[in-house]
C-alpha cells in the first residue's frame, strides 16, 4: 500500500468542509525569498495563512519548510549570514519593518521546537517564568493561569500532584505539552512547531495532535511535519515546498486526494 493510500484513509471522516478564505487572514507572506550567505534557500513565497486553522508544511528534508517557520517570528535573525526579501504581515503589519518591536512580535507568535525543551525548574515555574518576563499578560493569578494552560495542553491531571518537582522527570511527551503550554502563558495569536512529534511514540503523538486540534479555535497554528498521516489527520490547510519553492498549496482533502502538480503527487507517493 502507498503511502498516498494511508493518506486518504486519515482523511475519511476528519475534516468537514471548511471555508477558509471567510475565515480572515492571520499571516500574509510576499514575494519572500532567503539566503544563508550565498545559498538561496526560499525561492518567490507567496502564502496566505488563514486564522484559527492548522497549516502545515510537508515536503522534503532541505527545502526550506523549517526556515520559513523560523522567518514568522524572526529566529533567523540570530543566524550569521542570512538575509531577506519580501513581505511578512502579521494583522497586516510588517514584521520586518525597521520600527517593528521584535520581542513584541515574539509574544505574539510562539515557538515549540522539536526536541522538548524544558528549564531545568519545576513544572510550575518552567511556566512562571514567561509570565514573570511578560508582565502577566492575562488576567488571573499566576497559579490560575498556570492550571489553566496545562489544562488546555491536556497535561494537568497528570502532573497536579508533582507541579513543584522537576520538569526534567516528565517523559518526552509529557516535556513536549509542557513546552506547548509553557507557549501558551503569554497567549500568543500564533502557534508555530517544528515537528513537534518526530521524537514521541504513538500514543503521545495521539496527545498532541488532539491538543492542537482542540486549541486551534483560540489559536492560529502552523506545523512542518514530515508525517504526511499526521497532516493529514490534524490540518486544514497544506503547503508542498520542494527545493525552496512552494509547489503547491490548498485545502487538505484537495491536496492529498487530488493534487494538481507531478511533483505533489509524487511526493505523496514517495517517488521524490
Amino acid at each position: 500500500m502507498t503511502s498516498s493510500t494511508f493518506v486518504k484513509g486519515a482523511l475519511e471522516g476528519a475534516h468537514g468542509d471548511v471555508d477558509l478564505l471567510n475565515q480572515g487572514l492571520s499571516i500574509s507572506i510576499k514575494e519572500l525569498n532567503a539566503w544563508y550567505g550565498d545559498l538561496q534557500a526560499l525561492k518567490n513565497i507567496n502564502l496566505s495563512i488563514p486564522r484559527h486553522h492548522i497549516t502545515a508544511f510537508i515536503g522534503p528534508s532541505g527545502c526550506g519548510k523549517t526556515t520559513l517557520l523560523c522567518c514568522l517570528n524572526r529566529m533567523n535573525d540570530l543566524v550569521t549570514g542570512f538575509s531577506l526579501t519580501g513581505l511578512i504581515e502579521l494583522d497586516g503589519e510588517d514584521v520586518y519593518a525597521r520600527d517593528y518591536n521584535v520581542m513584541n512580535l515574539r509574544k505574539k507568535v510562539g515557538m515549540v521546537f522539536q526536541d522538548p525543551n524544558p528549564f531545568p525548574m519545576s513544572i510550575y515555574n518552567n511556566l512562571k517564568l514567561p509570565l514573570d518576563e511578560n508582565g502577566r499578560l492575562d488576567r488571573g493569578t499566576t497559579g490560575d493561569i498556570i492550571v489553566n494552560k496545562l489544562m488546555d495542553a491536556g497535561l494537568y491531571d497528570e502532573v497536579k500532584l508533582r507541579l513543584h518537582e522537576s520538569a526534567l522527570k516528565l517523559s518526552g511527551g509529557q516535556q513536549q505539552r509542557l513546552c506547548i503550554a509553557r507557549a501558551l502563558t503569554i497567549n500568543p495569536e500564533v502557534i508555530l512547531l517544528d515537528e513537534p512529534c518526530s521524537a514521541l511514540d504513538p500514543v503521545s503523538t495521539s496527545k498532541i495532535e488532539s491538543l492542537l486540534t482542540r486549541i486551534k479555535e483560540r489559536y492560529t497554528i502552523v506545523i512542518v511535519t514530515h508525517n504526511l498521516q499526521q497532516a493529514a489527520r490534524i490540518a486544514d490547510y497544506v503547503v508542498f515546498f520542494y527545493q525552496g519553492e512552494i509547489v503547491e498549496q490548498g485545502k487538505v482533502d484537495e491536496i492529498f486526494i487530488n493534487p494538481k502538480e507531478k511533483r505533489t503527487e509524487d511526493y505523496l507517493r514517495g517517488s521524490i
